[in-house]
């Protein structure tokens, strides 16, 4: 009885036979796979190619890059070499032998810094002028002799002659405290004021001495000399 009321499914399942459904990409799906990755070996290549040469021409070694070389006493450059932001460095020489340039466009800033980060020291190099900001400036010789010293108080000169060359002298506005004044050996020696006094004064005494020529004092109005506690002594020669 049941063989008779369906009798329609075996033979569908005889007829059919088994099913295949095939597994992967095809068509034009598979295409586009095998051109993204040609694609990705060709820029795999060319970054390989650009990275060689770069480093070709940049010169990269096992010591450095280029003109630059680690050893194990810094950083070693040769040839010349451009900065374009602030450098930091304990101590910057040259190789034995040879001089050290600093060139700049502009002006070369040294400044010295405290432990937070205010400038103590300057010196400006620029096209006007050469500037040093610091509290004490000092210029001594190779054994230490003090040549120069100027500081808010003072200015003092160590050196044993200070010769100034101008053609028109040595303009003080103020007082000027020293214990000889000479020319150079024949040479005219002058001491002038203008439109005012000339008053020189010591506590012990003044001397004037021309030896290997004659002496002209000259005013307007009144010459005089003075003594306060011994006498005046000159020799007059009237004509």
């Amino acid at each position: 009885m049941p063989q008779e009321q369906y009798p329609h499914r075996s033979t569908m399942q005889t007829s059919e036979g088994p099913q295949v459904y095939k597994v992967g990409i095809y068509g034009w799906r598979k295409r586009c796979l095998y051109f993204f990755v040609l694609l990705l070996m060709i820029l795999i290549l060319v970054n390989l190619a650009m990275t060689i040469w770069i480093l070709k021409v940049m010169n990269f070694t096992i010591d450095g890059m280029g003109n630059l070389r680690i050893t194990e006493k810094g950083l070693k450059l040769e040839g010349d070499s451009e900065f374009l932001k602030p450098l930091y460095a304990k101590e910057i020489r040259s190789r034995p032998g040879n001089p050290l340039y600093f060139q700049s466009a502009r002006n070369v800033t040294v400044n010295i810094l405290n432990e937070k980060t205010k400038v103590l020291t300057r010196l400006v190099t620029g096209p006007q002028a050469v500037e040093a900001h610091s509290q004490k400036f000092e210029v001594k010789t190779l054994s230490g002799k003090l040549l120069f010293s100027a500081d808010d108080n003072e200015v003092v000169v160590g050196a044993e002659r200070l010769r100034v060359l101008g053609a028109e002298g040595t303009v003080f506005p103020k007082s000027i405290e020293t214990p000889n004044v000479r020319a150079d050996p024949f040479k005219e020696l002058r001491l002038e004021s203008p439109t005012r006094a000339l008053v020189m004064e010591a506590p012990k005494g003044i001397e004037i001495n021309a030896e290997a020529g004659s002496l002209k004092a000259t005013c307007r109005t009144e010459l005089r000399l003075e003594s306060k506690d011994g006498e005046v002594s000159a020799k007059l020669l009237m004509p």
